[in-house]
């Protein structure tokens, strides 16, 4: 669904002011009722309300060259331009105190009418915080949910890739314009989730990756869902800024625990005290959000995928998983817990990489996925 250009036009014409942030856009849109009627308001009026800067900004909007280049990628196949006056809008965005006026987007717009549990976490998230974030969002768009988070590595990434391992419902929140793809190494997920699902932003097109852009793409994360799942954030994690927001707006948080020697289970075990809601499986989510109405309720609450068969490794890889537990270990302190030869449990840890059960950490260390 795409508007015609002439209603599109004022729209994007003030989100291209500089200066002109989204809380006072939408005041000026509650005193002159439409963004026309803003750009046509009496110089003398529009100073008085937003300082003379902004206002020189507004009167000389409409000439913006910019406008144009958005109108014609507009015009492409799936591009969206969503307004707080477009019935595409999302209802819960809506509901929050800083909705942002103009929501550029790209894919399938029905993904928006299903509600929302957004996912968020470190960037830096062990092998198995991905394979977990991967299984609960596959999980939960058999649910029936979709999948919001925010494009980056790590948990980010992990989340987006289950949803399109289920149905394909999710959505990417980013902090540049709809033409550039930040990280670039996701470039190629990021084409899969617009056939799929869909990205939104509120900026412009063009607008480069900033510091400042993430924090307040989080707002609208949190501000899309019914509640926010945190997987893997260490205690100055970026992802407890979303989880803040998601109480703010009354969303409901949940929190996945980790071992109490892991850094990155330090913020989600600081939400749980808080009183997020600890998670072990897809189903302590559901339930939670019982009131919600699911276009289908057909999914594995397991949060690790189905049981591995263990048929193919030998008997002395069972002690060593065991001795492993779920904390990232070096080999010597592996073959001292199972009192095996190093020799014996270097064997036995490249195999059981070569198998999938166990990844070879970056320093050095060997952690257990299943």
């Amino acid at each position: 669904m795409t508007a015609a250009p002439e209603y599109n036009a004022p729209w994007i014409a003030l989100s291209l002011v500089k200066g002109l942030g989204s809380v006072t856009y939408c005041q000026l849109l509650l005193h002159f009722k439409t963004p026309e009627a803003v750009l046509a308001a009496p110089y003398s009026a529009l100073r008085e309300l937003v300082g003379k800067d902004v206002a020189d900004g507004i009167q000389r909007a409409m000439d913006d060259p910019h406008i144009a280049h958005t109108l014609t990628w507009l015009a492409q196949t799936d591009n969206h331009l969503l307004t707080l006056a477009d019935p595409y809008y999302p209802p819960r965005l809506l509901e929050t105190d800083q909705p942002p006026p103009v929501l550029y987007a790209k894919g399938n717009l029905q993904t928006l009418k299903r509600p929302a549990i957004a996912m968020v976490g470190s960037r830096h998230a062990t092998p198995q915080g991905e394979a977990t974030a991967e299984n609960f969002a596959e999980s939960l768009c058999h649910a029936g949910f979709a999948v919001v988070s925010g494009l980056a590595l790590g948990i980010d990434g992990a989340a987006h890739r289950g949803a399109l391992k289920a149905d394909g419902a999710t959505i990417a929140v980013v902090g540049t314009g709809l033409d550039i793809v930040y990280p670039a190494k996701h470039k190629t997920l990021a084409h899969h989730i617009a056939q799929y699902g869909l990205i939104l932003s509120e900026y412009p097109l063009g607008t480069p990756s900033l510091p400042h852009h993430f924090p307040r793409r989080n707002r609208i994360i949190s501000g899309l869902s019914e509640g926010c799942l945190v997987v893997e954030a260490n205690i100055d994690s970026g992802s407890l800024i979303t989880a803040r927001l998601a109480i703010e707006q009354g969303r409901d948080v949940f929190a996945i625990p980790g071992s109490i020697h892991s850094p990155l289970a330090k913020g989600c075990h600081a939400l749980i005290k808080q009183g997020a809601k600890l998670v072990e499986s897809t189903e302590d989510i559901v339930s939670e959000l019982a009131h919600i109405r699911l276009p289908n309720q057909s999914f594995s609450i397991s949060p690790n995928g189905p049981s591995p068969d263990w048929t193919s490794l030998p008997a002395e890889a069972s002690p060593v998983l065991v001795c492993m537990g779920f904390d990232p270990l070096f080999a010597e302190q592996i073959a001292a817990r199972a009192g095996l030869t190093p020799e014996q449990v270097s064997t036995m840890l490249t195999l059981l990489e070569l198998e999938g059960v166990v990844s070879h950490l970056a320093n050095g260390q060997f952690q257990r996925l299943v």
